[in-house]
């Protein structure tokens, strides 16, 4: 098995027409430690303004958050995260997930409600209600004979076929239907879409958030989506294979280019920044992040 040690640089940066005061929010930006696939050696997050009040706690999910609270008046927030974090490679699995005929079964057969449990990446969540026409969107690529993890590589294949990358296409908030009418937009939309059609299937699937190596490998093309925060897919194929994960955007499964912050149902359980403050107006925001391979 090989490794990759990376260093992680990520920005995120608010300002505002009118000061701000009175600001709470809550930061999901770290990347975790998992068992044979990722360690975070070393991390780090600087907050300017420094705040009034900080805490750390651990949410259903299991995700490390950090929680402040700003009370003085400021026109702008800078987030900086500086972390060292080391990938593994993953073994190529064989196939031993059920026919998409034979996955309720399975489903009924866990009993457990751990955060990573199938049952909650079945029904609608937060940002994710089911709609007509994503859901004959995803029969179009469940053949009775195909397993669930054979389903889930096909629409993965389709979606990236059928959607163009434009980051000017859609927003943070534009909905999964907006999105698919389009036929365009960015990861969290294409990973929504896939969801969606995963769930109407009765494939339970959720949300992933993280990270992609900025410099490709000799030889490879630019990964879409790396000068930013990345989001791909997370799959359950049934008690055997369990969870795998993979990156409609690219059209790949997650590996050692992709670093995990989070997972969850949608984007609502994973958001990076969330919060509220006293203002009016507008305001802007800027991130950038880079991804470097250590030699």
């Amino acid at each position: 098995m090989t490794a990759v040690l990376y260093d992680l640089w990520l920005r995120m940066g608010y300002s505002y027409d009118v000061p701000a005061s009175g600001a709470r929010h809550v930061l999901r930006l770290m990347p975790l430690s998992l068992p044979n696939r990722q360690r975070l050696v070393a991390g780090s997050i600087t907050i300017s303004p420094m705040p009034d009040e900080q805490s750390h706690f651990v949410d259903f999910f299991q995700h490390p958050a950090t929680s402040f609270m700003l009370r003085a008046p400021h026109e702008a927030l800078d987030i900086r995260i500086q972390a060292r974090v080391q990938v593994e490679s993953q073994p190529i699995a064989a196939d031993f997930s059920p026919l998409l005929a034979d996955l309720p079964d399975e489903i009924a057969g866990v009993w457990s409600l751990a955060p990573d449990s199938p049952h909650h990446f079945l029904a609608d969540s937060p940002r994710l209600t089911q709609t007509r026409e994503i859901a004959d969107y995803a029969r179009s690529c469940a053949k009775p004979d195909l397993t669930a993890m054979q389903i889930a590589h096909a629409l993965c294949t389709r979606i990236n076929k059928d959607f163009t990358y434009d980051p000017d296409a859609t927003t943070v908030d534009t909905t999964p239907l907006e999105a698919f009418k389009l036929r365009r937009g960015v990861c969290q939309d294409f990973t929504h879409i896939m969801i969606l059609a995963l769930r109407s299937l009765g494939i339970p699937a959720g949300y992933v958030s993280g990270f992609l190596r900025t410099i490709p490998p000799p030889g490879k093309e630019r990964l879409e989506g790396a000068d930013a925060m990345h989001a791909w897919v997370r799959i359950w194929c049934g008690e055997t294979i369990g969870w795998i994960e993979l990156d409609p955007t690219n059209d790949i499964p997650a590996g050692m280019d992709h670093i995990v912050v989070a997972y969850g149902r949608d984007y609502s359980d994973v958001v990076p920044v969330i919060g509220v403050l006293k203002s009016y107006g507008g305001q802007r925001a800027v991130q950038a992040v880079d991804v470097i391979p250590l030699k």
